[in-house]
């Protein structure tokens, strides 16, 4: 199987979703923002970073690269897309998902292991989880709150398109504690928090029984080949 990783200038995780997608088995694809050329991968992860310096507003410029055309149609086929922080602010600017983020409610910064409740283990990107499993995956972001409007929030609730809330403390006032959420179809997943640095022992977040042994995100990657087989 081959998952597509999009490079936008400014993106900073290109290379460890590249390295989350080989631990999970499968081949990582490497897709340029300028392209219009997905090269048949099966499936894209929009990496997090600060794509062009995050000037207008997060995500916002990067919606609009020539590439994002061929996600936005991939997506409307039904290919398993999922967007990491920056790649989430991206799939909301081009309206693949609802909703926006904003400035940290405490206007800070944030970096921090992050515990999350797994809302729906049904989509593309969660199928190898547990409804009402916690996990941890780190965080780091600067405009990570998730807002929308009360139609929109209610819409998405009774949908069941949220698919994470942080756990035990909300880092950046996120509306509802939403972490992460989908599309009705459930192949489009974003989400603020970074499954691709949990996907190795010794290199995740720290965990009860030792440090740096969280491998919680490394589900999300082999949800997708379990997805993709699935449709097979």
């Amino acid at each position: 199987m081959r998952i597509g990783v999009i490079t936008f200038p400014g993106s900073l995780d290109d290379r460890d979703a590249a390295r989350a997608i080989t631990i999970a088995g499968a081949e990582p694809v490497a897709l340029w923002h300028g392209d219009h050329d997905l090269h048949d991968v099966d499936a894209v992860v929009l990496p997090g970073g600060f794509s062009y310096g995050d000037y207008l507003r997060a995500g916002a410029i990067a919606s609009h690269a020539p590439i994002m055309a061929e996600v936005i149609e991939a997506a409307g086929r039904g290919i398993p897309v999922l967007g990491i922080c920056n790649g989430f602010q991206m799939l909301a600017e081009a309206r693949l998902l609802p909703g926006a983020h904003t400035r940290n409610a405490h206007q800070q910064f944030i970096r921090r292991d992050q515990r999350l409740i797994v809302e729906n283990a049904t989509t593309a990107w969660t199928n190898e989880f547990a409804a009402g499993e916690e996990i941890v995956i780190p965080l780091k972001n600067a405009d990570g709150r998730f807002v929308a409007d009360d139609e929109t929030i209610t819409r998405i609730e009774g949908n069941g398109q949220v698919v994470f809330r942080y756990a035990g403390l909300n880092p950046n006032g996120s509306m509802n504690d939403i972490a992460g959420i989908s599309n009705e179809r459930g192949n489009v997943v974003g989400l603020m928090p970074h499954p691709e640095h949990a996907t190795e022992p010794g290199f995740g977040p720290d965990m009860p029984d030792a440090m740096r042994s969280g491998t919680d995100g490394l589900r999300f990657f082999t949800s997708a080949m379990a997805s993709l087989i699935a449709r097979a």
